[in-house]
């Protein structure tokens, strides 16, 4: 579930525009004048709400697609890994040591009772209990899901039903390569170069399922994927933008991200 990149990264420059609701989530409505009936879920990493970065990027993705974005607190207010505990983003190819390890292990130990309250299976009750919820509300065409991280794991599992119409999957966590073989929505793979819960193996097998789908007419679905170079695990949603490069990958991810659902949603 979790991994020492998923305890690095730093904070997005920016004030959040958008509005906290009752039930914590946030909300990136659309700019004034646009009346989109589609809308975007965005499913955070570990640090949940706890950081704006999510809150930041939402209102990137509705001002470039014009529609709705928002973020649901799916860790119920107790994200799975605080604010407080940010240490440096790494590049990729540098090795994390024994003091990395030692607080990792530390920091997960910590942490969970949190993981257990907010595994899988119950934030994936939590995640559709929403998107069900906003859809009934607010009566969308059309959803697309982005996720990072733990979010980006959800979204593998979210493919596999109808729930949403599509998915954008950046660097995920844990998940079983069984779940690509299930998929039944479009898809768009946003990956690190150095990923400890995505590594390339693991990616490359997920691409030849979904390229074999594609000889057969009945299985095939939308997908792609795109590598970013000198990344590690969290570059798409905590970027060291004070790194030339990292900060690019990450642009890139966000046009990636807006393509894709300009294209599906």
């Amino acid at each position: 579930m979790s991994c020492p990149d998923c305890t690095t990264g730093v904070k997005l420059p920016g004030t959040p525009k958008g509005v906290t609701r009752e039930d914590k989530s946030y909300l990136a409505a659309a700019p004034e004048g646009s009346e989109s009936k589609r809308a975007v879920v965005l499913l955070t990493d570990a640090f949940g709400l706890g950081l704006d970065n999510p809150k930041i990027m939402a209102d990137y993705f509705s001002e470039q697609l014009k529609c709705d974005v928002w973020v649901p607190d799916i860790f119920k207010g107790k994200p799975l890994v605080r604010e407080n505990q940010l240490t440096m983003p790494e590049r990729a190819g540098e090795k994390i040591g024994a003091l990395g390890w030692t607080k990792f292990y530390l920091t997960f130990i910590s942490c969970l009772p949190r993981f257990i309250a907010s595994r899988p299976s119950v934030a994936d009750k939590r995640i559709k209990a929403f998107i069900n919820k906003i859809k009934a509300e607010r009566k969308y065409d059309n959803i697309g899901a982005v996720g990072y991280c733990y979010g980006g794991a959800a979204c593998v599992r979210l493919a596999v039903t109808d729930t949403v119409d599509t998915v954008v999957v950046c660097h995920p966590g844990q998940f079983s390569l069984k779940l690509v073989d299930k998929m039944i929505i479009p898809v768009a793979w946003v990956c690190a170069e150095d990923d400890f819960t995505f590594p390339t193996s693991k990616r490359k097998k997920a691409e030849e399922n979904l390229a074999k789908r594609a000889k057969d007419e009945k299985r095939a679905i939308a997908y792609e994927f795109q590598d970013y170079k000198g990344t590690v695990h969290g570059f798409a949603a905590r970027p060291n933008t004070q790194l030339p490069e990292i900060k690019e990958a990450f642009e890139k991810s966000l046009l990636q991200t807006v393509s894709w659902f300009t294209k599906h949603i």
